[in-house]
């Protein structure tokens, strides 16, 4: 008897029967003497529409409205049919005796193979392939670990429930919307709400009244300082910034006193899905779409970083003995970092990584071991891979120790600060790059309290309040995140 292996997409499908050792090829699927591998195209499987209900939704009316099927019915995808009679014809062959879903590991994933196998009534023994990257060794040892297909229902059911509220929210809405106003306009659950955001930040923009206002900067002693009262560095009035100025210039500061304070800054955790967009957007302004497809070359066809579909930032307990291999995956690119994490015996510091129970499906997105060739790599796949090998690293190193100095000078009545940072120990930030850099000064390091300096160069600039900004792709996907 054989077990039918159910692959998302042909490519997946390829490398899972290259690894089971399937090697007999059919236009659909690929067989061995234990396996045979198909695979979907994406969705097989959609909801009915409207009018596979009824007849009388072809025309959309709004007395029609809400549309709510007693129960929703799946169809077959006429552009991708074939392939479904194909799986549906080997379901029914008489050696095979169970299916192995082996779609991506996550909710989606789940619901391409679940529709698929409840429109062909599957009803012999369900298992499933559970694994966080497409390395050979994942696949080896997912495949003698494979879980009873039960132990997702519940993932499953989350996807069916996801997919009719998009279904019955987008469909109503958009109908309705554009049968009141005349005009194809649409609304989505994702959508509608992000419109709305942004339009609201827009009449933000649109209302804003640019306001006048003067700082006061001088040099006393080493330092430029700026004129300050109750944390407040702005002056709405020129008039008064003027009598400050005057009031200041070449008189006697004191320096009243210096707060130091010293702070630690912890590693930062990895990256999860919707992070890794933001930071990509800001930092080489891809969007979202653009490193959801890069990322998914790194996993799928480079097998060099894991599941990239996660919301989590945290790693499982029992990672723990991967992180050598991982470091020596990726040492031909990174050899001066790796290292002295190697000669450490890759102890991973930031120990709050590790936490099961911040692991939903899927772990943080971290290096697999598959050996690094960065010259196999484009410029956005290498991009794309340094700030996730970067971060991974950051785990393996101390937290950024520094202190901060401010200092408070009495002139007239009228107060003046001046701040700096001083690195106690650069720490992670060795290895994030342009993260990492620091604008040091020591200008503070030499002055004591009650000494006393000239005021030079007092001057008054001149600005403007600024509205806020409009969205950039990074912000729409924090909020989308902070309310979602």
């Amino acid at each position: 008897m054989k077990s039918l292996v159910l692959a998302e997409k042909p490519s997946v499908a390829r490398e899972l029967a290259r690894v089971l050792g399937c090697n007999q090829k059919h236009k659909s699927y690929m067989e061995g003497n234990q396996y045979i591998v198909t695979w979907a195209l994406g969705h097989l499987i959609e909801l009915k529409m409207p009018e596979h209900y009824d007849t009388k939704y072809k025309t959309w009316n709004l007395e029609d409205l809400p549309i709510i099927p007693q129960k929703m019915g799946l169809m077959v995808m006429k552009q991708t049919n074939h392939q479904f009679r194909a799986i549906e014809s080997l379901a029914k062959r008489k050696d095979i005796n169970e299916c192995i879903i082996a779609t991506d590991a996550g909710r989606e994933g789940e619901l391409v193979a679940r529709w698929i196998l409840e429109k062909i009534r599957w009803n012999k023994p369900l298992k499933r392939l559970w694994i966080s990257s497409q390395t050979d060794k994942a696949i080896k040892d997912g495949f003698k670990q494979l879980k009873p297909g039960k132990q997702f229902e519940d993932l499953y059911h989350s996807a069916v429930c996801r997919a009719e509220a998009d279904w019955l929210i987008g469909l109503n809405v958009t109908r309705a919307l554009t049968t009141k106003y005349k005009d194809p306009l649409s609304a989505g659950r994702v959508q509608t709400p992000t419109l709305a955001l942004v339009l609201e930040r827009e009449q933000q923009i649109q209302a804003f009244v640019p306001k006048e206002y003067w700082t006061i900067r001088a040099d006393i002693g080493p330092l430029s300082t700026d004129w300050e009262r109750d944390n407040e560095k702005r002056i709405f009035d020129k008039a008064k910034a003027e009598t400050v100025q005057s009031k200041v210039n070449g008189k006697k500061a004191v320096l009243d006193k210096i707060d130091r304070k010293k702070k630690s800054e912890p590693q930062p955790l990895p990256y999860d899905l919707t992070e890794l967009q933001r930071d990509a957007n800001k930092r080489f302004g891809f969007s979202a779409k653009k490193t959801s497809s890069v990322l998914q070359r790194l996993y799928e066809q480079y097998k060099l970083v894991t599941y990239p579909r996660t919301d989590s930032r945290y790693l499982t307990t029992d990672m723990m003995n991967t992180m050598t291999d991982r470091l020596h995956g990726m040492a031909s690119g990174y050899k001066e970092e790796v290292r002295p994490l190697l000669a450490n015996k890759g102890t991973v510091l930031a120990k709050r990584v590790f936490n099961n129970e911040k692991v939903t499906d899927h772990h943080a997105i971290i290096p697999t071991e598959q050996r690094l060739n960065l010259s196999e790599l484009d410029s956005d796949e290498r991009k794309l891979y340094d700030i996730i090998a970067r971060r991974f690293l950051a785990l393996f190193l101390p937290t950024y120790e520094f202190e901060t100095i401010q200092a408070t000078f009495k002139v007239e009545g009228e107060t003046f600060t001046a701040k700096e940072t001083n690195v106690i120990e650069l720490g992670f930030k060795k290895v994030l790059g342009r993260e990492g850099s620091e604008q040091l000064t020591t200008g503070l390091q030499k002055l004591a309290q009650g000494q006393s300096f000239s005021v030079k160069n007092c001057s008054i600039n001149q600005k403007w309040t600024e509205p806020p900004q409009r969205y950039s792709e990074a912000d729409v996907l924090a909020q989308m995140e902070k309310f979602g």
